[in-house]
């Protein structure tokens, strides 16, 4: 059961903004990724602000904001298979530093059969935060019930398979409608 009184306060706009927890990451897909979830979260009907659920490897609750979204972001934002996966990538992306000083340093090349997303680095390591310390697997649902939540993240676990001899792995699962991420931990076979 998810902990109902925020811990923490996290705001879209600090993924279009250089920060020390996410170095590798690029402001320009930032300001792609925090849209995106804006409309998302606005089209569950949430307005500006709600409270994030996290479940999973920690369960807690931080308080998520945006700014407003115009008719601007919703036009370019119209896929919403997309969009959905261009928000909960920016929702994980500041998740991950708050529940593990893991950031995304990379994005993983698609076709090498790893079977995940981004590549993350450790905050607060004295030999660099670029190295490849963990995988992350990011997937978003507009509206489901826990039960389509856990699925996903059953299928996710799957997926990284192929890639855990190289590194820890995360999944995150993103779910708009309440909102909630279920973030699991997969270690090294």
């Amino acid at each position: 059961m998810t902990n109902s009184s925020p811990t923490a306060h996290l705001h879209l706009v600090d993924l279009t903004k250089e920060k020390k927890e996410r170095p590798g990451w690029s402001l320009t897909f930032g300001t792609s990724c925090a849209e995106a979830a804006a409309i998302c979260l606005e089209d569950q009907g949430h307005q500006t602000k709600a409270v994030l659920q996290i479940d999973g490897m920690r369960a807690c609750a931080v308080n998520l904001e945006w700014n407003a979204t115009d008719d601007t972001m919703r036009r370019f934002n119209a896929d919403q298979e997309v969009a959905t996966e261009y928000g909960a990538y920016g929702i994980a992306a500041l998740i991950m530093p708050y529940l593990t000083n893991l950031t995304i340093i990379e994005r993983s090349i698609k076709g090498k059969g790893f079977g995940f997303d981004f590549w993350l680095g450790d905050t607060h390591n004295n030999e660099g935060v670029f190295q490849r310390k963990a995988r992350l697997e990011v997937s978003g649902i507009r509206r489901g019930a826990e039960a389509t939540i856990q699925s996903r993240v059953k299928i996710k676990l799957k997926q990284i398979d192929p890639s855990d001899a190289v590194a820890p792995g995360y999944v995150s699962v993103v779910e708009f409608g309440t909102p909630k991420v279920c973030i699991v931990k997969k270690c090294r076979t």
